[in-house]
C-alpha cells in the first residue's frame, strides 16, 4: 500500500494532533467527500452540513486513524458516508414532522358556526339593570370569584349569588327567546 507524500504529511499531523492536518485534508479531500455526501443526501444544504460535520468528526477521532488498517481516503470516506446517512435520516425525520402550513387547515376558522349575538355579550349585558351588570362584569369580565366580588363591591355574598342568577336568567331570554 503506497502512500503519497501529502497523505504521509496529513497522517503525521493527525497523529501529532496538529491542526494543519485539517487544512490539508480540506484542500485535498473536500471535493471528493462532498461528491460522495451529495450523492447520498441529494440536497446541497444538507450535504454542506454533512461535510462540515465530517471534518469535525475526523478531527475528534484523529487518534483513532490507523494507517495499517485502511488508507486515509477509505477512513475519510467511511466517516463522510456515515455522516451523510445520519444527516439524511435526521433531515427526513425533521421534514416529515414539520407542520406543512400550505396544507394545514388549522388557521381556517369556520365563521358560520358562531352565533353573532353571543359574540356581542357585553352589549347584551349592558341592557340589564345596573345592579346585575355590575355583578356580571365583576364575575365574568374581570375574573373575580363570587367572594372577591362581594368584598370588592361591598355587597353581601348572598346578594351577589342572587343577582348573578337573575342576571343570567335575563341573558338567557336574549339568547333563547
Amino acid at each position: 500500500m503506497s502512500i503519497t507524500p501529502t497523505e504521509q504529511k496529513i497522517i503525521d499531523y493527525l497523529q501529532k494532533g496538529d491542526k494543519r492536518a485539517l487544512n490539508l485534508l480540506y484542500e485535498n479531500y473536500s471535493n471528493s467527500l462532498y461528491g460522495v455526501i451529495l450523492k447520498i443526501t441529494i440536497n446541497e444544504e444538507v450535504a454542506q452540513d454533512a461535510l462540515q460535520e465530517t471534518f469535525i468528526k475526523v478531527w475528534k477521532n484523529h487518534l483513532k486513524y490507523d494507517p495499517k488498517k485502511a488508507k486515509l481516503f477509505t477512513w475519510l470516506f467511511r466517516i463522510a458516508r456515515n455522516t451523510a446517512i445520519d444527516k439524511l435520516r435526521s433531515f427526513n425525520n425533521r421534514y416529515h414532522k414539520e407542520v406543512q402550513i400550505e396544507t394545514s387547515n388549522v388557521y381556517i376558522l369556520p365563521t358560520t358556526n358562531f352565533n353573532e349575538d353571543v359574540m356581542d355579550i357585553k352589549k347584551h349585558v349592558g341592557t340589564l339593570e345596573e345592579k346585575y351588570q355590575i355583578v356580571l362584569d365583576a364575575l365574568f369580565f374581570q375574573g373575580m370569584t363570587q367572594q372577591e366580588a362581594s368584598d370588592e363591591l361591598d355587597i353581601p355574598l348572598g346578594t351577589i349569588k342572587s343577582r348573578l342568577k337573575i342576571g343570567l336568567r335575563e341573558l338567557k331570554k336574549v339568547y333563547n327567546p
